[in-house]
């Protein structure tokens, strides 16, 4: 079952003009960054009560960001949602026929996370995500 939103992710194309602007608006500082290797991505992290936000910025020519970014520009790049079993929602989600890009895979912030495709959620790349169980 789907529990809360858990975070906002925007991709950006200079994270140090985006860190600064952020930090205005939301007075606040990133809390944490974190490399994701597999994803091409480094993430940045603020928090905004139960809701987070995660700026995304590319650390290679491969990572699906630069391509996002090539093709749409700085945007909102995906809408993550909590959940508490990965395994068990994807399938419900699959039966009702919502199709995934990828695997269950480790991610950022200690998540096991997997997205729905956009053609099946109107155009809105969600990222389904689990605290990872050590």
């Amino acid at each position: 079952m789907i529990k809360k939103i858990e975070h906002i992710g925007i991709a950006v194309k200079d994270i140090h003009s985006s860190l600064k602007m952020f930090d205005q608006l939301l007075d606040s500082r990133s809390y944490k960054n974190e490399e994701v290797p597999s994803e091409g991505v480094k993430t940045h992290f603020y928090q905004l009560g139960e809701t987070k936000i995660e700026l995304l910025e590319a650390i290679n020519e491969n990572s699906p960001i630069r391509k996002f970014l090539s093709k749409y520009g700085q945007r909102m790049h995906h809408l993550a949602l909590h959940v508490d079993d990965i395994h068990k929602e994807l399938g419900r989600l699959k039966t009702l026929g919502f199709e995934t890009i990828g695997d269950v895979k480790k991610g950022a912030d200690k998540k096991l996370i997997c997205f729905l495709h956009p053609k099946t959620t109107n155009g809105v790349l969600i990222e389904l995500c689990q605290e990872e169980v050590e």
